[in-house]
């Protein structure tokens, strides 16, 4: 359960069988060997020119990943029964056993996030700070107003939005360090005006049992002070239920953990599986997947622009997407031979090659723009990239994406870290329903029905009309009453 990622043998592009959904066109093609010199990368690509696939159909043609082999529900439930009988020795030996720690409690003392910031590189901590400002700025303009309607003389029903009371933040250790989803998450959270907000992130073997120092920093610098050095399904269920208290050896006293009303954070496949089991209880943002890029390219995109871009959401994950859509056979061709020159490059080349040659990654070769557009509807990307003629135009008619950027100059990265946006966006497809984590995740809508007497009185006809055709005669009663 800790949050290194499962990854299946992705090696081929495979038919998905759905009718008319365009046939697998030359899969070899120029890319990096293991070694990190030039050699061939599998970057597939579909032809869907002929397609009528639309719908269902033409969904079923997108790329996805391979489904992991694993199933974690059987897992995350049994951690689940132990944690209800003892739930800090349950976080302690799992811990121990996934993170190589034996911690006395997660509970990271404050001075350590002060050490921590104290010792940031202050490049790093400019950088955070100006992510954070630009963030900040975005996430307090995007908070819903109230709002109050009157209906009639003496009758007003108005809306507020709330904060929750708390909110538990978690934070992956994984492939890489994500001071940046830190800042996505937090400061939502405090522009919607939540109070109390904790953090958990794995502890790190080399740091002494403790989260990353960089995420540590982060926290001090967000005025977060909570902070749990536990990751995977064990960190969800400290949120859900709540953690005891301990003494600690030097005869400190760690405090308890309180239960959280909302949990958000990305993490593996046992953090998702975890909040999904927990969901009901307290809220989650969503089940997020691993990260996807998909561009919308015609002839006049500069190539190694889109190559790179592709690259920068492949270093992520083996099982990262990156997918180009595009009327342009010229085109693909041109980044097919970017990528063989960019991705010997870059530092996880292995990592990236592995992706790229993945059925979740790869050209999709369209009729012409409007085609296109549809097949970004269909894909739903996690973040689309415009790069055509008349980005901004082209971008307008999107209807699905968690985000998109518009034109050459808006990579992915930009939004990763500091456009003032935010990275928390939904993937696999369900950018069709779902939203970019924003301050509506941390608050709710709460209804206020202000009616006097004769406000009631003129519709107190309707309420008995509709009452008595539903066989309910006590709610007219109710109303009637008061006019007896």
């Amino acid at each position: 359960m800790n949050d290194a990622a499962a990854v299946p043998d992705r090696t081929t592009l495979k038919d998905t069988g759905a009718p008319d959904t365009g046939a697998p066109v030359d899969l070899s093609g120029p890319g990096v060997s293991s070694t990190g010199e030039s050699a061939d990368v599998a970057f597939a690509v579909r032809d869907l020119r002929e397609s009528t696939a639309t719908g269902g159909d033409l969904r079923a043609a997108m790329p996805r990943a391979a489904a992991v082999a694993q199933d974690a529900t059987a897992t995350v439930t049994a951690l689940f029964e132990r944690f209800q009988g003892a739930p800090l020795q349950t976080v302690l030996d799992v811990t121990e056993q996934f993170d190589g720690v034996r911690l006395e409690h997660p509970r990271v003392p404050e001075e350590h996030l002060d050490e921590a910031l104290a010792q940031l590189d202050p490049s790093v901590k400019w950088a955070l700070e100006t992510a954070i400002e630009r963030v900040r700025r975005f996430a307090e303009a995007t908070r819903p107003a109230d709002t109050a309607v009157m209906m009639a003389d003496g009758a007003r029903v108005a809306n507020r939005w709330l904060p929750v009371s708390r909110v538990g933040l978690y934070v992956p250790g994984g492939l890489a360090v994500y001071p940046s989803s830190l800042v996505m998450n937090v400061v939502p959270a405090q522009a919607a005006g939540v109070q109390s907000i904790a953090l958990a992130s794995p502890p790190q073997k080399a740091h002494r049992g403790r989260p990353h120092p960089t995420i540590l920093a982060a926290a001090a610098m967000l005025g977060i002070r909570e902070v749990y050095a536990m990751g995977g399904a064990q960190a969800v269920a400290s949120f859900a239920w709540g953690l005891p208290g301990a003494e600690r050896a030097d005869g400190s006293t760690a405090p308890p953990l309180p239960a959280v009303d909302v949990i958000t954070g990305p993490g593996n496949v046992f953090v998702a599986t975890a909040k999904r089991l927990v969901r009901g209880r307290v809220g989650i943002d969503s089940e997020a997947g691993t990260t996807e890029i998909a561009i919308l390219a015609d002839e006049t995109a500069n190539a190694r622009f889109v190559a790179a871009d592709l690259i920068s959401q492949a270093e992520h994950d083996p099982n990262a997407a990156s997918v180009l859509i595009t009327d342009s056979p010229a085109l693909i061709d041109a980044v097919r031979t970017a990528l063989a020159e960019l991705v010997p490059a870059t530092r996880h080349h292995e990592r990236v090659a592995t992706a790229l040659a993945g059925p979740q990654s790869g050209a999709l070769l369209v009729r012409d723009l409007d085609h296109g557009v549809a097949v970004c509807d269909a894909y739903a990307a996690e973040h689309l990239e415009i790069h055509t003629a008349d980005a901004d135009a082209v971008a307008g008619r999107i209807r699905n994406a968690g985000a998109v950027f518009i034109g050459p100059f808006s990579p992915v990265s930009l939004g990763d870290y500091c456009a003032g946006s935010n990275h928390v966006l939904p993937t696999a497809g369900t950018a069709t329903y779902s939203s970019a984590l924003n301050t509506t995740t941390f608050l709710k809508a709460v209804q206020y029905i202000d009616y006097g007497r004769e406000g009631l009185a003129e519709v107190a006809p309707v309420v008995r009309a509709l009452a008595d055709a539903e066989d309910l005669p006590a709610h007219g009663d109710a109303v009637d009453i008061r006019f007896a």
